[in-house]
């Protein structure tokens, strides 16, 4: 059995995968200040009109365009690996697998929908993109993907992980992107929270806010705004990752997948990883999908499903998805890109169906993973990605437990090289573990209170 499965260039999927067109129980609409569904054309100035119609599809596949799969081949299609030295170590009749999504330039698995988008917008005649970034990852794959595609590219980055990340900061400049702390003094949004919070770690839902006004404001309409999760177009991006695992699996001779299992902050990754395999679930095979999220920012565990802005400064429109409030500023964890209230709608009606079962995790269990998992794969793994690794290792143990063979599919969404210093902090006993308290949650969610409500209707087959 080899350690690593490739597929060919030729081999690559040439079309991405729409969970939308096959939900049992239809993704509710987005909806405007006025509670009605938006339309189309009330995205327009945030988002280039070719995007919004894969926002909208209900297209079981969209064609992957041949000046996208180009920049992709420059890593992809990415390894899937055998975790023979993880297995043994965990002494486990299970046989683990991951996607190496590690491989791009950028070092995650957000290249994947950065071109994408990056591409779209040049398309319309875009000439720069504004963004945030939590951990780094996004703004530094979009970054990548503008410089390629010939866009100016701004990035606000949530202040927390601008200062325990400098070197992410200097990838994205290295790649052209111009980095800001936000909060920041540029944008309404960011001067109002800091008037407010002066000393605030930031969230990732205000620089959402000082993304999309930076965007919206230009008096020449030549911005538009990039999102590296949440949105439907961005999850549809992603579903390269399952296509090839697939193929991949098909290749190493396994029949049937027992778990899948990806990290989930907004939703890209694991929706990347685990919507083909959802689709399997939906046509009835029996498989165990799992996002892990932080018991600091638990959105699929402890969160309603609700209505809700995207953003702190509510200029998205309103998602039915799993939120903490837009309100909610997530405590300083070192797992950056997970510091988010809410989550994407496709992944939330996949929850709400029963056909993902989510976990959250405490950060010292999922570092204790991540060196347990550098010290067999040989891989230091982003903070996120640590957090599908220990539910890995626990799946695992359980398989252990019950003599059952399983094969167990996660997605390692990204290396940790850029982010040394949590792994400092944690060897240096400074980390702790953060469950959200109650009142803590009950507080953040008094800014929903009053918006509208969404269905929770289900097929009830799972």
């Amino acid at each position: 059995m080899p350690t690593k499965i490739f597929l060919d260039e030729k081999d690559i999927p040439r079309q991405w995968y729409n969970l939308a067109a096959d939900l049992p129980t239809p993704l509710q609409p987005p909806l405007g200040p006025d509670g009605n569904p938006i339309t189309p054309d009330m995205l327009a100035p945030v988002f280039p009109m070719n995007l919004i119609e894969q926002e909208v599809s209900q297209e079981r596949w969209i064609d992957i365009p041949e000046e996208i799969l180009e920049i992709l081949y420059r890593w992809r299609p990415s390894p899937l690996y055998r975790a023979k030295a993880l297995e043994k170590a965990l002494d486990t009749p299970a046989r683990i697998y991951y996607k190496n999504e590690g491989v791009s330039p950028p070092g995650s698995h957000k290249p994947n929908t950065a071109v994408a988008q990056a591409w779209y917008n040049k398309q319309f005649g875009i000439k720069r993109l504004t963004t945030e970034t939590g951990a780094g990852q996004w703004g530094s794959a979009l970054s990548f993907a503008c410089a390629l595609i010939g866009l100016e590219c701004k990035v606000f980055m949530v202040r927390i992980s601008f200062d325990q990340k400098p070197f992410r900061r200097l990838m994205m400049e290295t790649w052209g992107g111009h980095c800001i702390p936000s909060p920041s003094e540029e944008t309404n949004a960011g001067r109002a929270i800091l008037e407010k919070m002066p000393d605030t770690p930031g969230s990732l839902g205000i620089a959402i806010s000082e993304a999309i006004e930076a965007a919206v404001t230009d008096p020449k309409g030549e911005t538009r705004y990039a999102l590296g999760s949440v949105l439907n177009h961005v999850m549809l991006h992603q579903t390269i990752i399952g296509l090839e695992a697939k193929k991949q699996l098909e290749k190493a001779n396994e029949k049937k997948v027992d778990v899948v299992i990806g990290c989930a902050g907004g939703g890209s990754n694991f929706a990347g990883l685990s919507f083909p395999f959802v689709a399997d679930k939906i046509n009835g095979a029996d498989i165990k999908i799992i996002p892990v999220e932080p018991t600091s920012c638990p959105t699929l565990t402890r969160a309603p499903f609700c209505y809700d802005h995207g953003d702190t400064a509510k200029m998205t429109p309103l998602l039915p998805m799993h939120s903490l409030g837009h309100d909610f500023v997530p405590p300083a964890i070192h797992a950056g890109g997970l510091r988010y209230h809410g989550m994407a709608p496709l992944v939330s009606q996949a929850a709400v169906e029963g056909l993902l079962e989510p976990m959250a995790l405490h950060q010292i269990e999922c570092y204790e993973a991540a060196l347990l998992w550098a010290k067999t794969e040989g891989f230091i793994s982003a903070p996120e990605t640590s957090h599908a690794i220990a539910a890995t290792i626990r799946e695992a143990k359980q398989a252990k437990e019950e003599g059952k063979e399983k094969v167990i599919i996660m997605n390692w969404s990204g290396h940790g090289l850029m982010d040394l210093t949590g792994y400092q902090a944690f060897l240096e006993g400074r980390l702790h573990d953060y469950p959200l308290p109650d009142e803590e949650l009950a507080k953040s969610l008094k800014g929903i209170e009053g918006l509208p409500k969404p269905s929770e209707a289900k097929s009830g087959k799972w």
